[in-house]
């Protein structure tokens, strides 16, 4: 480090730097400030919230931001933070529209009722249900605690293995087997094997895949949905709300701690001397002191982009450069000059969420043509009408509708000036079948691509999990070996993003799990 660097205090004092006010940063920074540390957390942006802050996509219309349902904000957090976004919400249907056939709807937590399939395929889906739900309990065990050491036992790493090992054999021998037989297969031969009807068959591959570079033959695809069923919301596993004002009681929660935050104010490089942290400089030239530095940043931009190279070996520059971190999902939001009608469908089920696919063959088609660089002819669809929950954003008697098409690749071959529009048609033609006469309705429309995604949020790759979520990218290798357990070679630098254990999802795990890991001294 330069003379010329030489951190000053910030405001005061200042033990801890956030870097990065998305919901997992602002989780690390409330949580800090409560135990007592006095803490400065950094924005790029002029709002907080990263992907989950509001933005404007056209005239008087705004999107809730990139996620549009909340299924996985954890109870830890909540209490952490003293949120109070769960607990009396009412849970949201699932109805799954397929052009031509009946609707099925899913009520309660992921289906504890479902409507519009025969009697012998829903208690099939009841049986199944309790099986995942089941193995989501067991496995959730291990995202509540940082990832096992690989250099020695701890003793908590004992406790949660044992406690799920317990939790296994409490069902059983067979239903032990089962979760070990079905952990690492796909998604598609566990609904063939439990299921026949093809609308419910292509509901568990969209939630199995939505967000993941994977489809539903893919092995391993089924962890996507285990990752969904281990987030509770209200005390129901599986359960889902919309993700209305989010950032705001994140940000609220921030402030009521204390924690000082300045937005606007860009961070451009991590400041080191003999490997360890003594503060930020940020882009206007600024620097900042602090012993200790938390960045809820990607993890890419965190090491190749404000970390001096002299403080990163080969081996994690070429580790986290192959780190997979490229989006697959497209995002589109509509301005309606009224309220959608989906006929055939519950009088509620936009105040929930629509899937549009009709088969486990047309998710697993749509993702053939992500593998060979070209957007989904056919993609599957996840609906909701966010005006239902907050219409505040929209004008008055107007609505919005947000759409998650997948698959659209980070970067196509014919590149999405050309696709773009092609795919956006094919995507509004799938929603007049569901939707007739909605076209005629329609104000605007936003494509957000995994590329725009990228520059709008800093999300490398336009992932928003931060990186694929397989075998070889999670629990001690997220993101990579060396960066796991959220403590760095860095001293003093800590890794609070979806980029760490447990993942993505609007969950505060990595925000919570990287702070505690900081007041400890070591991991938890």
């Amino acid at each position: 480090m330069t003379s010329s660097d030489t951190p000053t205090p910030a405001a005061g004092t200042c033990d801890v730097i956030v870097i990065g006010g998305g919901h997992n940063g602002l989780t690390a920074a409330t949580v800090l400030a409560k135990a007592g540390r006095s803490v400065l957390l950094l924005e790029a942006a002029e709002t907080l919230g990263g992907a989950t802050r509001p933005y404007t996509f056209h005239s008087g219309f705004r999107s809730p931001g990139l996620a549009h349902l909340l299924n996985r904000l954890d109870p830890e957090v909540e209490k952490a933070l003293g949120l109070d976004l769960t607990r009396d919400a009412a849970l949201t249907p699932t109805t799954v529209l397929a052009p031509g056939r009946p609707a099925v709807t899913l009520r309660g937590a992921y289906g504890e009722t479902v409507k519009g399939v025969t009697p012998e395929e829903a208690r099939a889906f009841a049986a199944l249900r309790r099986k995942l739900m089941f193995q989501a309990s067991v496995l959730g065990r291990f995202l509540r605690k940082a990832p096992p050491r690989l250099d020695g036992a701890h003793l908590s790493d004992l406790l949660t293995a044992g406690g799920a090992g317990l939790k296994m054999l409490s069902h059983g021998r067979e239903e032990a087997r089962d979760l070990l037989r079905m952990l690492l297969t796909n998604v598609a031969d566990v609904a063939d094997e439990f299921l026949t009807d093809d609308r419910l068959k292509a509901l568990l591959a969209c939630d199995a895949t939505l967000g993941f570079r994977l489809g539903p033959r893919s092995p391993t695809s089924l962890i996507g949905l285990y990752y969904r069923l281990t987030g509770e919301i209200g005390g129901k596993r599986g359960g889902q709300i919309p993700a209305s004002r989010v950032a705001q009681a994140f940000e609220a929660a921030a402030h009521t701690a204390g924690v000082t935050i300045r937005t606007g104010a860009r961070v451009a490089a991590i400041l080191t001397e003999r490997g360890a942290v003594t503060g930020v400089r940020l882009a206007d030239g600024t620097t900042l002191a602090a012993t200790s530095v938390v960045s809820a940043l990607h993890p890419r931009t965190t090491f190749l982009d404000l970390v001096s190279p002299a403080e990163c070996d080969t081996g994690l520059v070429r580790a986290l450069t192959h780190y997979r971190t490229d989006g697959v999902t497209a995002r589109i939001d509509i301005a309606l000059d009224r309220a959608p009608v989906f006929p055939g469908a519950p009088a509620d089920a936009a105040t929930g969420r629509i899937v549009v696919a009709r088969s486990l063959g047309q998710v697993e088609e749509a993702f053939n043509a992500v593998k060979y660089g070209r957007a989904s002819e056919e993609p599957a669809l996840e609906i909701t009408v966010p005006t239902l929950a907050d219409p505040d954003l929209a004008p008055a008697g107007r609505h919005t509708l947000s759409i998650l098409a997948q698959y659209a690749p980070y970067r196509p071959r014919e590149g999405w000036g050309t696709e773009g529009p092609a795919f956006v048609s094919r995507v509004l033609s799938l929603l007049e079948n569901v939707s007739p006469g909605i076209g005629a309705t329609i104000i605007a429309a936003e494509l957000l691509t995994p590329d725009a995604m990228e520059e709008r949020f800093d999300l490398p790759g336009g992932h928003w999990h931060h990186g694929e979520m397989q075998p070889d990218q999670l629990l001690v290798n997220r993101p990579i070996h060396a960066l796991s357990g959220y403590r760095t070679p860095i001293d003093g630098l800590t890794l609070a993003a979806a980029g760490s254990h447990p993942g993505g999802g609007i969950s505060g795990l990595p925000g919570l799990l990287a702070a505690r890991t900081l007041m400890a001294g070591s991991r938890p």
